[in-house]
């Protein structure tokens, strides 16, 4: 009986609800909505109460909403009523208190977050793509968290394992780093990234596949992943031709999903592919509405929007778990100096180069360590092994500054003893970097056998065995 008089005594907002105006390209146009920016709403279709559409308002313009549709549009008209969504409203256990829900909270997105997404594969709108059935153990929360106080932020200390020896040596990724991987299109980037995924020693791991071909989906998850893999992982897919709201959406659902395993004291992989696809999708959302371009045809709202994805992964108060992310970065023609690039680059902590020159020369993972930089390394590393990763940069770099003179013999031997040594360990600088997809190269392993290609220790007992042969 409390219950109920609770219950009554609530205050219960109206519906609101408007009409649609026009629709021009992306955008949907509703007189009549007075909902904020990021309430969720649907569209009745005329004749087809089953097949509503949902939208999100992404601005207005006086008594207009703007809103960008989450589904095909087909059907819809004139004069269509547009429905603001009511608030999440869990049903209370008997004996519960009735809490009343935040002014703000009507119409959020909540999606579902927790551990039965082990396992499972969902679009951005949580619902399963993989034919296992509903999900369960899972709460349906809000989709934005509040972001961590910088300060109360525990500081990168411990090395990860990637299992890929360059990065582990060279580009040392410290627990809770956000390191970019900067890449054209076919230069083995999805294969590094699935290498990572089934080497790297973390809890869990959260695949975000966003704005990319649909055919990847399954074979990344059947051929990278596997069944040992998938067990850990949370797969959220949303390829190149959903709109562009829900692959804005896809983003944040697996960056959030990546939170919430951090906020119970795991260590999280979070893998997103890509980053470049997350600014365009919200590039066309910007210029639909009416957002002025700014650089290359992006609006200033696209480079306000990537710190704000970035900056909630990472660590979590200290003692707590922590999210360490990977993000690919399509570079346009492999022009570094691309807008996204160039901003994601100032906003992460290290960046990973993949080199076309190199994946045609048959090189694998084809990772540029003259381009790359991992910012955390001198944090997480021995003062020794800093030694031999500066010690190998400069033997590799004196080699190709005189490569060309090398290759045409217009190098006389005795010249430099400098780059007489690079020229002779340059065919275990150049093995050392190569790795088989199947191959894992543990992080201690790997450190060992970066001494030995610079010729600075031999193989010891409980090392690897290095072929330095080209």
């Amino acid at each position: 009986m409390a219950l109920a008089q609770q219950a009554a005594t609530q205050h219960t907002a109206l519906e609101t609800s408007g009409r649609l105006m026009r629709l021009a390209g992306l955008v949907l146009e509703a007189q009549g909505v007075r909902a904020p920016v990021g309430s969720q709403c649907v569209i009745d279709t005329p004749g087809e109460p089953d097949s509503a559409v949902l939208a999100e308002v992404v601005g207005f313009n006086g008594d207009r909403a703007f809103l960008m549709p989450a589904g095909d549009v087909q059907g819809l008209a004139s004069g269509a009523r547009v429905r603001q969504l009511p608030p999440y409203r869990p049903q209370p256990r008997l004996g519960d208190p009735l809490k009343p829900q935040p002014p703000n909270d009507r119409g959020v997105l909540r999606l579902p977050l927790g551990a039965g997404l082990l396992g499972r594969v969902v679009d951005a709108r949580g619902q399963p793509l993989d034919h296992q059935g509903p999900l369960r153990a899972v709460a349906i929360d809000p989709l934005e968290r509040n972001p961590i106080n910088a300060m109360e932020r525990a500081p990168v200390r411990q090395p990860l394992d990637t299992g890929v020896r360059a990065i582990n040596a060279l580009l040392t990724v410290g627990r809770g780093q956000r390191i970019g991987l900067f890449a054209g299109s076919g230069v083995g980037k999805s294969v590094l990234l699935g290498m990572m995924a089934r080497f790297t020693r973390a809890d869990v791991i959260v695949v975000g596949l966003i704005g990319e071909r649909g055919r990847e989906v399954k074979e990344f998850i059947e051929d990278i992943l596997g069944a040992d893999g998938l067990a850990r992982s949370v797969v959220v897919a949303a390829p190149a031709d959903s709109p562009p709201l829900l692959r804005l959406q896809g983003a944040h659902y697996a960056t959030a999903i990546a939170e919430r395993f951090r906020d119970d004291g795991l260590d999280v992989l979070l893998l997103m592919d890509s980053l470049s696809r997350y600014a365009m999708a919200q590039r066309e959302i910007a210029l639909a509405i009416g957002e002025p371009p700014a650089t290359k045809g992006y609006p200033p709202s696209c480079f306000a929007k990537l710190p704000q994805l970035v900056e909630r992964s990472g660590n979590a108060a200290q003692g707590k778990g922590s999210i360490t992310a990977f993000y690919t970065v399509l570079s346009e023609g492999d022009d570094q100096q691309d807008p996204i690039a160039d901003a994601a680059r100032a906003i992460l902590d290290g960046h990973i180069v993949l080199s076309r020159s190199m994946a045609e020369s048959g090189i694998y993972p084809a990772i540029d360590i003259e381009a790359s930089a991992s910012r955390v390394m001198h944090n997480v590393t021995s003062a020794a092994h800093q030694q031999w990763a500066r010690r190998y940069r400069q033997l590799y770099a004196r080699y190709q500054k005189s490569r060309d003179l090398i290759q045409l013999g217009a190098y006389a031997a005795g010249s430099d003893p400098e780059t007489d040594r690079a020229i002779a360990l340059f065919p275990a600088l150049q093995q050392f970097l190569m790795q088989d997809m199947r191959e894992q190269a543990p992080f201690e392993a790997s450190v060992q056998q970066l001494a030995q290609a610079i010729g600075e220790a031999a193989p010891g007992r409980g090392t690897h065995s290095f072929n330095a042969q080209p």
